[in-house]
């Protein structure tokens, strides 16, 4: 029954994705960008293993933790976040903090994901509007989402979380150098 409940994050995230690509397409027409970026050569190319990227790491995370698991914690997180419950409250998150899998190479990996696989889409198309739209949820999710959700995690787990946060890094697979 828990994970029933967050199917209602589906529409919720579809529907704000829609809305930003929207904004984003009618911001290009605002703005008479051209149908296209005019990126040179084979540049717009470099979107396929961007995209693939993403579509590996989304595939990972999913496995990894299960669809179920990942839409519930996303929908108590979109619930805290829009009704401005307080951050130590587990309401249905009983989740243990994981910390391998995908998670060993950035605490957001779905992010991470999402975010490379609407940039490799967008060079791929080689539309302004896809470009933006993309953006826009990489700003959304570094701006308000993952501070939201970090501040939540830490919250939750405490010390562990906050070491796990000094030792990976937020979207990007690269390794802290050690100190």
């Amino acid at each position: 029954m828990a994970q029933t409940r967050g199917l209602g994050a589906i529409p919720i995230i579809a529907g704000l994705v829609v809305l930003l690509y929207a904004a984003a397409l009618g911001l290009s027409l605002l703005l008479g960008l051209p149908p296209d970026t005019g990126l040179p050569g084979p540049l717009p190319l470099l979107g396929a293993p961007l995209a693939a990227y993403g579509a590996a790491m989304i595939v990972w995370t999913l496995r990894f933790r299960g669809p179920g698991a990942v839409l519930e914690s996303t929908w108590v997180t979109l619930l805290k976040l829009l009704r401005r419950a307080p951050l130590e409250s587990r309401v249905s998150r009983t989740e243990p903090l994981v910390v391998a899998g995908p998670y060993r190479l950035v605490r957001h990996p779905l992010y991470s994901g999402v975010d490379g696989l609407t940039f490799g889409i967008g060079l791929l198309v080689d539309h302004p509007w896809a470009l933006l739209g993309a953006l826009g949820l990489a700003i959304w999710f570094a701006a308000v989402l993952a501070p939201f959700e970090e501040r939540e995690l830490l919250a939750l787990f405490g010390l562990p979380y906050a070491e796990y946060m000094r030792s990976v890094r937020r979207f990007l697979p690269i390794r802290r150098r050690a100190q």
